[in-house]
């Protein structure tokens, strides 16, 4: 199956807080201040901001945030800030403002945001310094060497790009994440002597690699490497084997993105994250064997390893992030950990060999799209803590025959099951309110449902196409039948109207031709256009004038 429309990679959402728009993360519940084009004057950005019923850790400024408010004179970032971008502040009446710049850098609370041609050759960032901005020293031709201090974690991705006259980097062991292209073009990068088999390493951090890096590469340095930096190894064709050495901690994101002939990664029992996108579509990868105390592995990190095989999850992850092994076409079994909380959207969609799955009892959110087109998925049991099937969540899982839902669903989402061949007979609990639009459409074998009577809707097309369906009772609590409701289900042969029914919408059960009998109620007003239209068996009903009927919607039934 194709699986479009939904973006599996992100649970974010855009919000304003006190006239400040932010893109909000879900999954970990922080915020990053997103584009404000018109803000003027000065601003304070708060630590937390409160949207809906959850509150959010503001950790981020955003690329080009406040790009070209020359109105904005100053603005206060709370401590909680982790990353700013340089581009947020290009163009402000803060970076115009020449009294907000020293020694060639401009600083706002203590974050060094940007450098000009007049910092000093032989700089070295003061103590103090809460972070460097991504680019801050960008394209900079002045600055021959840099001294980073202690007290900060990380050299932002841009950081030294293109400092043609970059000759030196002094990395503290304080750093723990380098981001990508940090030197991409800078003299260091450019400096042919300083790579060595096709890697470039600083002191002790592998920061880039190159077409000379060998097929099968193994860590060989008199220095240990302690970390390697985003983007390290993307797109290395020629790499078929790594050997992570046991002094690093995290594989980075996009590490080893789209390396198309990586068959093997082997990864010691030090590392504690797999970044986001770290193995994006790495196809020919059948190994990696993920540690047992692996605390995070990110979204989309084997998206596209079409051939990786059987996974173990350590129980300490709690969260598979968006589409973390989508596409994984080879994995036929996964254990997930004991301690599992979210699946997010898409985190196994399209992993058409697995078999089996086993959600833990902790589990409380179910991403859409979580088993999209599983096609040889068989069964599943859904834990109390889930109350609803979200969208296109077991879309195309051809050969599920059984599905259990717990007491205290309240909602089957759009599409959530539709396409199911196999599928027999599903229990829908007291507390289910809705049935989505194309919920169980096509569902071929679909024979008995039992529509409680707490349903207030069954959306558009969301017993489409069941052609197994005999006899259908609509719940004591609808009042609506939506279009196309039980339209094509051609085995149809009674349906029993609630006393609360007023409306049948247009096509509700279009084509059900085998439909012999339907008993009717007293409340019904509507009848919509094509509602029963060749329902050959069905003989057309006598109303009063009180209830509206449309074009053809009793057409070629028995009269």
């Amino acid at each position: 199956m194709t699986l479009t429309g939904i973006a599996l990679f992100s649970n974010a959402q855009n919000a304003q807080y006190q006239d400040v728009n932010y893109t909000l993360d879900e999954n970990h519940l922080t915020a990053e201040v997103a584009s404000n084009p018109k803000v003027s004057g000065e601003l304070l950005i708060p630590q937390t901001i409160s949207v809906g019923q959850n509150q959010y850790t503001v950790t981020a400024v955003g690329d080009k945030a406040f790009k070209g408010c020359k109105n904005l004179t100053a603005v206060v970032l709370p401590k909680s800030i982790e990353r700013v971008y340089r581009s947020a502040f290009e163009g402000t009446g803060i970076y115009l403002n020449k009294t907000n710049w020293r020694d060639g850098c401009l600083w706002i609370d203590s974050i060094l945001i940007a450098t000009d041609k007049t910092v000093k050759p032989r700089f070295v960032v003061p103590e103090g310094t809460r972070l460097i901005a991504a680019g801050a020293f960008q394209g900079n031709k002045t600055i021959q060497r840099v001294e980073l201090p202690s007290c900060i974690n990380r050299i932002d991705h841009e950081t030294f790009r293109d400092c043609k006259n970059l000759q030196k980097v002094v990395i503290p062991p304080t750093i723990t994440s380098i981001g990508e292209e940090a030197f991409t073009g800078s003299g260091i990068y450019l400096n042919d002597k300083k790579w060595k088999k096709g890697a470039l390493i600083i002191d002790d951090c592998l920061v880039a690699t190159n077409n000379d890096l060998p097929a099968k590469y193994i860590f060989k340095n008199k220095i240990p490497i302690r970390l390697i930096a985003e983007r390290a190894f993307a797109n290395r064709k020629n790499l078929k084997s790594v050997t992570v050495p046991p002094t690093v901690t995290a594989i980075p994101a996009a590490a080893f993105l789209k390396c198309e002939n990586l068959t093997e990664v082997i990864i010691p029992e030090t590392v504690r994250e797999v970044g986001n996108f770290a193995f994006y579509n790495c196809p020919l990868l059948k190994k990696a064997t993920l540690p047992a105390q692996l605390e995070r592995l990110g979204m989309g990190a084997f998206y596209g390893c079409t051939n990786l095989q059987e996974q173990v999850l350590g129980d300490r992850i709690e969260i598979l992030e968006p589409a973390t092994f989508y596409m994984c076409r080879a994995i036929k079994h996964i254990t997930l950990p004991a301690h599992l909380r979210r699946l997010d959207n898409g985190v196994f969609a399209g992993c058409s060999a697995l078999e089996e799955i086993d959600l833990p009892a902790t589990l409380t959110h179910l991403g859409e799209q979580a088993f999209a087109g599983c096609a040889v998925l068989r069964k599943v049991v859904i834990p109390a803590g889930i109350n609803q099937i979200p969208k296109e969540a077991f879309k195309g899982c051809t050969r599920l025959y059984r599905l259990d839902l717990p007491d205290g669903l309240y909602a089957i989402g759009d599409e959530a099951l539709e396409g199911c061949l196999a599928l027999e007979k599903i229990n829908i609990p007291k507390s289910t309110f809705r049935i989505g639009v194309h919920a169980f459409r096509n569902c071929q074998q679909l024979r008995g449902i039992a529509l409680v009577d707490h349903i207030h809707m069954i959306e558009e097309g969301a017993f489409m196409e069941c052609k197994m369906l005999e006899e259908v009772s609509l719940p004591e609590s609808l009042q609506v039948l939506q279009k196309g409701a039980f339209s094509q289900c051609i085995n149809l042969q009674k349906v029993i109207l609630n006393a609360r029914l007023k409306k049948i919408e247009d096509g509700a059960f279009f084509q059900c031709r085998m439909l012999r009998e339907v008993q009717w109620n007293d409340s019904l007003r509507y009848i919509g256009t094509d509602a029963f239209l060749e329902c050959k068996y069905l003989r057309a009903p006598v109303f009063d004038a009180s209830v509206e009927i449309g074009k053809n919607a009793f057409k070629d039934t028995r009269k």
